[in-house]
C-alpha cells in the first residue's frame, strides 16, 4: 500500500513509519505544499494526516483530497481530539490518535473492509 503521511515532527512520522507502517511504502511530508506537490505526482492508496502543520491546518489538504478522490480513504492523525474532530469534519474516513498509533493497522484494515 502506497501511503502519503502528512506529519511535521520528523522523529515521530520516523518513528511511526519504522515501528507501525513498515509494511508500507510510506512517503512522509512535513508542509501543506508539499503534501499537494506529492500528491498530484504520485498514487497513494491511502492518506493519514496531522492537523497543526507549519505552513497551516491539515483540513485544507483532507478537503482537497476528499473533492480530487471522493473515494481515498483518508486518517485523521492528530494528538488533539479538536483537530481530529475537524479533519473528519473536513472529509477523513476514520481517526488514529497519536496515543493509539498502536492501532494503526486495524484502522487500515477496517478501512479497507468498509468498516470505518
Amino acid at each position: 500500500m502506497n501511503i502519503l503521511y502528512l506529519e511535521n515532527h520528523a522523529i515521530f512520522a520516523e518513528q511511526v513509519t519504522r515501528q507501525f507502517l513498515s509494511p508500507h511504502r510510506v512517503i512522509v511530508v512535513s508542509s501543506l505544499s508539499a503534501a499537494r506537490r506529492t500528491f498530484a505526482s504520485g498514487d497513494f492508496d491511502l492518506v493519514l494526516s496531522d492537523y497543526d502543520l507549519d505552513d497551516g491546518k491539515g483540513e485544507e489538504f483532507v478537503r482537497e483530497c476528499r473533492a480530487a478522490h471522493p473515494r481515498l480513504p483518508i486518517i485523521a492523525a492528530s494528538s488533539h481530539d479538536e483537530g481530529n474532530a475537524a479533519l473528519v469534519k473536513a472529509g477523513a474516513s476514520a481517526v488514529c490518535s497519536k496515543m493509539d498509533f498502536h492501532t494503526i493497522q486495524q484502522v487500515i484494515a477496517g478501512l479497507r473492509h468498509g468498516q470505518a
